[in-house]
């Protein structure tokens, strides 16, 4: 019954909001509508139609808090002349994707969007969101309450822009900080990943011909698959090189590439689509060995052009050197950490230890693990990097 409320929830909101407005007050509504589904179901039996159910609960909630409000008498008569919900109200439209674009409204930041996408699209509590960031409940609270106001300050309306890309980048975000948490005890935060991943289907539902959207659930698919050989049985970092390719999820990489195959030739390229074929081809190599570089580093070749990036500069170099050598990607390392991005990086000390490794220089690498080491916030990473230090003492 928690996974039939957690995909009603978007839905049910989305309804109220596009019927009454102010959104705040319709998420109260449907909050307690969801309340009284955990009551009422499992006595009196799910309903037929659960979200007709939702809906005509948390509207009559909403019409009641409303007529509460006496110093509000002029919407209060606009309100109560409103008749019950009607066919409109409860018709089998899900509005999730609207929904989604009015969390990720423009006006708001962006740990602000992501905070109100998982609270209203996803369903999460403000205490769960807290817990997957590592960050105060109350932090969450105030983020979520400041985004709102800004909606509603700003008059954002309910209606369908064509502009996804903020939609993408918070589900992005989300997916990434969920499968390699950027602090904390853990490699991966699951509930954020697997909440990503869930939240990408809907979207790709709504809209099946969207390349970047398709891109974007193939890459976390594919990317995904890798977790079960990602960490050992104490937690600690298993990098690419050295996982055990039984373990991974072999049926995510099929319908991964099998997602990227079918959109690659027929919509216009982007990042995300990119990123997802660069997965497919590490994931369908049998062995490290096999890995195609050549055609890896074309991909970041095309990706670097068509959207540059501190983090997209690291993995080429790393590319770069797999197919010219060692010695070419330490010189293109030196030249990319300008980037005032990538300058005292963790990541970027890890690179040139891996490629010092393989020229040979051990003293140098060690000496570079160390420094990675003591740079990130990740408990798992910092062991993983503190026992390669350690390996080449």
């Amino acid at each position: 019954m928690n996974t039939l409320l957690r995909e009603l929830a978007p839905q049910v909101l989305a309804a109220l909001v596009r019927r009454y407005g102010d959104f705040d007050a319709c998420e109260d509504a449907v909050q307690e509508a969801l309340l009284a589904a955990t009551v009422q179901w499992p006595v009196e039996g799910t309903p037929d139609n659960p979200k007709s159910w939702l809906i005509t609960v948390a509207s009559r909630r909403r019409i009641e808090v409303w007529r509460s409000e006496t110093a509000r008498l002029r919407r209060e008569e606009t309100v109560a002349s409103l008749p019950p919900p009607d066919p409109e109200l409860v018709t089998g439209v899900d509005d999730t994707l609207t929904l989604f674009l009015l969390c990720c409204h423009p006006s708001l930041t962006e740990s602000s969007q992501v905070a109100l996408t998982l609270r209203a699209v996803g369903g999460l509590t403000t205490a769960e969101i807290a817990r997957a960031f590592l960050v105060p409940e109350a932090t969450v609270a105030q983020r979520i309450s400041r985004a709102k106001q800004k909606i509603k300050a700003g008059g954002a309306e309910f209606q369908m822009p064509s502009d996804f890309d903020a939609v993408l980048k918070v589900l992005y975000l989300v997916f990434n900080e969920g499968y390699t948490a950027s602090s904390g005890s853990s490699l991966h935060r699951v509930e954020l990943s697997s909440e990503a991943i869930r939240l990408t289907h809907q979207l790709h539902a709504q809209l099946p011909d969207d390349g970047e959207v398709t891109g974007l659930l193939a890459l976390m698919l594919l990317t995904d698959a890798r977790r079960p050989a990602r960490t050992r049985s104490d937690g600690a970092l298993v990098p690419l090189a050295e996982q055990d390719r039984n373990l991974w999820d072999h049926q995510a990489i099929a319908d991964g590439i099998a997602l990227i195959s079918s959109t690659l030739p027929t919509a216009p390229i982007g990042p995300y689509q990119l990123q997802a074929a660069i997965a497919a081809v590490h994931d369908e190599a049998q062995c490290t060995e096999d890995t195609d570089w050549p055609q890896i580093l074309g991909l970041y070749d095309v990706l670097h052009r068509i959207a540059p990036g501190p983090m997209v500069a690291l993995n080429r170099i790393v590319a770069v050197a797999m197919v010219h050598g060692a010695e070419t990607g330490l010189t293109q390392l030196s030249a990319a950490e300008s980037d005032p991005a990538l300058a005292g990086h963790h990541r970027v000390h890890a690179v040139r230890a891996h490629l010092l490794d393989i020229s040979g220089d051990t003293a140098a690498a060690r000496t570079q693990y160390e420094l990675a080491a003591r740079r990130t916030l990740s408990e798992p990473e910092q062991r993983y990097l503190t026992s390669r230090a350690a390996q080449l003492s």
